[in-house]
């Protein structure tokens, strides 16, 4: 079988710096908030050209303090893609707010700026578009509806730190911005993690404010907050695994690119936006009949992925909550989408493997 993503290899590369690191914290026993958080958030920072890096408990915990940093409530509604995980949305709801949910640009999967300013009212607190699969959103047109209307932008960067966008990193292009270090992201740790951006002052201390419980110092606490901290130990595999993260985007977008060119004619393959780079989280091919391409694709030993099989829209958790326009390139996609094994080490041969199974099924 060949491995979807292959998290061994990567670490095999890396593991005497990971021993390393871990042996560091182990030594000095600053489990929490300890000095690697701080080199960490200092590197990401440097690496984005966001003015603030935050280091935090999860991407979706990152999510919700960016929002709770704005002051989103009860009563707001919060304008983002249907076609995305959960957390993108539950955040907004478990806040008090709604999600209002407009479709997606059928050619990159990315919400349709072109829908949301339609879809703003007095109540429009914020937009959050998602970055999917590696590709930044259409950045500059969200800002400029945001500008408009004074609202606030949260790149859901979760998949696509390391991208760019006209010249600039994924996570250095709004308000404030939000990624995931889940092991499978593109910079994954051993573990939960995440981190908000913000060239923000103030937003910036009041993000590392919620995280520790709404505290500015031990025992004060100006506004409510949450746990949400990023473990030292996490921080110093991250640190790690920076070291090669440069190396690792140039082979996610070559491999992106090489399996484009082998799949041209036989799926949809992903369109990515001039200007921009993907970092392929995943890669993300559309084709019919999918569940019995993905049986096919699995007895020739080929794994793959859905994201997402029902969007947001359609959630039983969200349907009662939410508000949407027609959101039918969402609903499509959701019955195309398929995702093929993607990672930094991906070998020539696996990859075609991949693609001489895939055509074999269409």
């Amino acid at each position: 079988m060949i491995p979807f993503i292959d998290l061994a290899a990567q670490q095999q590369r890396i593991k005497p710096e990971i021993d390393r690191r871990i042996a560091a914290v182990l030594a000095h026993g600053q489990y929490i908030l300890g000095p690697e958080v701080g080199e960490l958030e200092g590197r990401l920072a440097a690496f984005t050209g966001a003015r603030h890096a935050i280091g935090v408990s999860d991407g979706t915990t990152a999510l919700q303090i960016a929002l709770m940093a704005l002051g989103v409530g009860p009563g707001d509604e919060v304008i983002t893609t249907p076609f995305s995980f959960i957390a993108t949305a539950e955040v907004i709801a478990l806040l008090g707010a709604t999600p209002v949910f407009v479709d997606i640009d059928p050619r990159t999967c990315n919400i349709d700026p072109v829908l949301i300013e339609p879809a703003i009212t007095p109540k429009t607190r914020a937009i959050i578009p998602v970055s999917l699969y590696g590709q930044c959103a259409d950045m500059d047109a969200i800002n400029a509806i945001a500008a408009r209307h004074d609202i606030a932008v949260i790149e859901d960067a979760a998949q696509s730190f390391g991208g760019s966008y006209k010249g600039r990193r994924s996570c250095a292009l709004s308000t404030i911005a939000c990624t995931s270090f889940f092991p499978s992201k593109p910079l994954g740790c051993y573990g939960d993690g995440g981190a908000c951006f913000t060239d923000d002052d103030g937003l910036a201390k009041r993000i590392r404010e919620i995280r520790a419980h709404g505290q500015d110092r031990r025992y004060h606490h100006p506004v409510v907050g949450l746990n949400g901290r990023l473990d030292t130990l996490q921080a110093a595999i991250l640190l790690a695994k920076m070291d090669i993260f440069p190396e690792e985007v140039r082979r996610r977008e070559e491999i992106g690119a090489r399996y484009s060119a082998l799949l041209a004619g036989v799926a949809t393959t992903p369109h990515i936006e001039p200007g921009n780079t993907s970092v392929y989280a995943q890669y993300t091919v559309r084709v019919p009949h999918r569940e019995a391409v993905i049986r096919k694709l699995a007895d020739k030993g080929v794994p793959t992925a859905v994201h997402y099989p029902i969007p947001l829209h359609q959630q039983p958790a969200l349907t009662a909550i939410s508000r949407w326009t027609d959101c039918r390139h969402s609903e499509r996609a959701a019955a195309e989408v398929m995702s093929l094994p993607m990672h930094p080490w991906l070998s020539q041969e696996d990859q075609d493997r991949v693609c001489e199974a895939l055509k074999s099924c269409l």
